[in-house]
């Protein structure tokens, strides 16, 4: 093995936690490596959330203009796939090209190497021919991948994940989906409004399951309106695939469903396998990677984002990212042997990096905050969108809450009604009634994840439910519908 480098920190995978942990401390002024083998940025901006959504976005724009007829007159629509291949290509990945990104975070005077990061001992990171010794940490951000189910058949044959949906340049004339979790659904909505015939076949017994069932039920009508035939219940047994006839996925009970293309979007688990874990003492046997509440998963080792099983949210990696800047930045001052401090200059990095190499100083013990996700918002981008918040009814009932239940229809609010066509939806508060607060809620309707933000600070913050009741709900708004759930607490 070579001679190994001496660096601060070395960051592995450059997600979208991992290259905001990695930036963030190179501008602190701590001498960074970054690793990633594949591009810098993760799934989200080249798969995930922000080509899908563009995607999302135009098979929106055909649904509304299919609502004019009733509304405004009469509208004559042709979908065409090419402007949104074109969009997702040139304006959301560069044709899936990082250097951007590259140079975004070596501008900010980090290092980047192109490769596979392992673990090698304690604070040793090896890649490839290179070897890296950190001084302060090592941050593991490597991400999932999709996880695929042994279904018979299936391996070997060309089916897609949700990369090869995101990068096709012309529509199949007809998709079967394996998965009715909120990819499957999105995708499968969008391929639908564009003349698509999908398929769904999910095994639990209703789509959107970690979901409220009433949830479930608006989105699952919402797909079969745009033509989407939904099966749930069904555990595939086989996959065949033909160059002519295409994919057929079998299953107990049913004679076999067909589709020029086979989309398998069953979830997505950490390969921890490949890190090299046990050289430092963790189990690589794991489905992902445990971290405490300042996100650290070992002595000098923290991780962030997908790897920690927190959940698959851009929004969670950046939240984590933010914990461990500020506790690797706090570790650090204190290990340069910097005074205590009554501020938060090490927190923050601020002025940490103005002060130069030797002017770390740690900040006072509660500097650092401890992750919670007691209010984890989470949303499903098909239309309606499905926001949701905390705890589910069933979940606030299995932990033993005394739960009480409010529910409002969206139609039952004056904006729903003046809506019209596409405002199906509604609101569901779950509520904890020994100590008067919510502690869930769901959000579905033409903007539930924007409703869902003032549910998610009622969770956050603990605000008394008679509080709640006091509040002005401006009119006329979705929103308001909140209110009305309110009064129909217990």
């Amino acid at each position: 093995m070579t001679e190994p480098q001496q660096v601060d920190v070395v960051v592995v995978g450059l997600g979208v936690g991992g290259e905001e942990v990695a930036g963030r401390l190179a501008e602190a002024g701590l001498d960074v490596v970054g690793v990633e083998r594949g591009l810098v940025g993760g799934e989200c901006p080249y798969w995930g959330c922000i080509p899908s959504k563009m995607m999302i976005r135009a098979a929106n724009a055909l649904a509304e203009a299919r609502r004019v007829d009733g509304l405004a007159g009469s509208a004559e629509v042709r979908p065409d796939w090419a402007p949104v291949a074109r969009r997702i290509r040139e304006e959301a990945t560069a044709n899936w090209d990082d250097t951007a990104a590259v140079d975004r975070f070596t501008g900010k005077g980090g290092r980047f190497v192109r490769g596979t990061g392992r673990l090698a001992g304690a604070g040793r990171v090896a890649v490839d021919d290179q070897v890296f010794q950190a001084r302060y940490g090592i941050v593991v951000g490597v991400g999932t991948r999709p996880s695929v189910p042994p279904v018979e058949g299936l391996a070997g044959t060309p089916y897609w994940t949700n990369r090869a949906a995101i990068e096709v340049a012309e529509l199949p004339a007809s998709l079967l989906v394996l998965g009715g979790g909120a990819i499957g659904l999105e995708l499968a909505q969008v391929f639908a409004r564009f003349g698509v015939r999908v398929t769904v076949v999910e095994a639990s017994d209703r789509v959107l399951a970690v979901e409220e069932p009433e949830a479930s039920g608006v989105a699952a009508a919402a797909l079969r309106a745009d033509g989407v035939e939904i099966h749930t219940g069904v555990r595939a047994k086989r996959v065949d695939h033909d160059e002519v006839a295409g994919f057929t996925l079998r299953a107990d009970g049913c004679a076999g469903f067909t589709a020029e293309r086979l989309l398998v979007v069953t979830g997505r688990r950490a390969h921890l396998d490949e890190l090299g874990l046990d050289t430092v003492g963790l189990d690589a046997g794991q489905r992902y990677l445990p971290v405490d509440d300042r996100m650290r998963a070992g002595e000098g080792i923290w991780a962030v984002g997908d790897v920690t099983g927190e959940g698959a949210f851009t929004h969670i990696a950046m939240y984590q990212a933010e914990i461990v800047v500020r506790d690797l930045l706090d570790h650090v001052a204190r290990q340069r042997g910097g005074p205590d401090a009554s501020g938060t200059a090490s927190a923050t990095g601020g002025a940490i990096g103005a002060a130069g190499a030797g002017g770390f100083t740690p900040g006072p013990a509660d500097s650092v905050p401890r992750a919670d996700y007691r209010a984890l918002p989470r949303v499903t981008f098909t239309d309606p969108e499905v926001g949701a918040v905390g705890l589910t009814e069933r979940q606030a009932r299995e932990r033993g809450i005394n739960v009480q239940v409010g529910f409002a229809p969206l139609s039952s609010s004056t904006r729903g009604w003046i809506h019209r066509v596409g405002d199906e939806g509604f609101i569901k508060l779950v509520a904890d009634a020994d100590r008067g607060v919510l502690v869930g809620a769901t959000s579905v309707g033409p903007a539930g994840g924007e409703v869902l933000s003032a549910l998610v600070v009622a969770v956050h913050a603990a605000v008394p439910v008679g509080r709640l009741r006091h509040m002005i709900y401006a009119y006329p708004t979705f929103h308001r519908a909140i209110r009305t759930a309110l009064d129909d607490l217990g």
